[in-house]
């Protein structure tokens, strides 16, 4: 199969691409820059020049393929510059993201979605999409059949399953495949990074409400496995949860920072986070026994405690 990836030389496309070309199939891969076409071509990936708001470079890539895996997003933690951009955007950096920046990268998202998905109309063609467990409710168990709640920390990417379910009574066979708020190994520039920085920053490795919330969590090379099973197997329609571990004790995660970086524990408000509160305080255990079961989804790689205590990320 020729499958079209975006985000392909990002934490799990650059996984996706090789677990991809393993298991027989040809990946075209995205690329914005000089040096992303230079790391698919090492790869073995056919390079796609184009971008995730070039809308008609989007259509091309899916119209040459037999299936597209979509997991390009613009996420505010992983831009060391994210500051600055919220100052110049939105005139200061409040505690949570301002909605309308969420809702400016939320609308990229599902147009992207949009354009590729014109072009797989009716063809029974896979399109492969990604959210996240915490557009789920919070604060209780959540599994594969839940809906996406507007009171939950990533609400802003339910515009993005909406388009994938519509897409799915267009003849495009669309699943979703939700992923935790961490992925973990090495590379990862997302949530764990920014808690590790921001421990050192303040003097501090905090959580908030003595740490008993949860927070599932997948190793960057299961997750880049179960895309693949969602591309060969994947219903039109369904939702896949990325999830390896059902929910890690924040607390647990905040005990190894300080020791790592010898700081004190310390129980924090939300405001001391900065625009990450809403996410840090969140219970979010979420199950993939669905997944597991109807996939057939082994994850076998490292839990994020392991992937801590090995000492990379630090």
């Amino acid at each position: 199969m020729r499958v079209f990836l975006t985000g392909a030389t990002g934490l799990i496309g650059s996984a996706i691409v090789p677990e991809l070309i393993n298991a027989g199939h040809q990946v075209i891969g995205l690329a914005r820059s000089d040096a992303a076409a230079q790391s698919l071509k090492a790869a073995g990936a056919e390079v796609h020049l184009g971008s995730l708001d070039d809308l008609e470079s989007l259509k091309s890539g899916a119209a040459k393929s037999d299936g597209v895996i979509h997991t390009a997003f613009v996420h505010a933690f992983s831009n060391i510059s994210i500051s600055a951009r919220l100052k110049v955007l939105f005139g200061g950096l409040p505690n949570g993201i301002p909605k309308r920046f969420m809702s400016t990268i939320a609308a990229l998202d599902s147009n992207a979605i949009a354009a590729m998905g014109s072009v797989l109309a009716g063809s029974n063609r896979p399109l492969v999409i990604t959210s996240g467990t915490m557009i789920l409710p919070i604060g209780h168990l959540v599994d594969e059949h839940d809906k996406p709640d507007s009171a939950s920390p990533a609400a802003y990417r339910t515009p993005a399953e909406n388009q994938a379910l519509d897409l799915a009574g267009r003849g495009v066979r669309t699943s979703i495949v939700r992923l935790p708020p961490t992925v973990h190994g090495e590379g990862d520039k997302g949530f764990i990074p920014s808690l590790i920085g921001i421990a050192r920053k303040k003097g501090v490795s905090a959580y908030v409400n003595e740490g008993k919330n949860h927070w599932p969590a997948v190793h960057r090379l299961d997750a880049a496995q179960l895309f693949r099973l969602a591309l060969e197997n994947g219903k039109a329609g369904d939702s896949y949860h990325g999830v390896a571990e059902q929910g890690v004790p924040f607390r647990d995660i905040a005990e190894i920072i300080g020791r790592k970086l010898d700081l004190a524990l310390a129980d924090r408000p939300r405001k001391h986070f900065g625009f990450l509160g809403d996410v840090v305080a969140a219970d979010n255990p979420a199950s993939s026994t669905l997944t597991k079961k109807s996939l057939n989804w082994k994850p076998t790689h490292p839990s994020l405690i392991q992937d801590l205590e090995s000492g990379f990320y630090f």
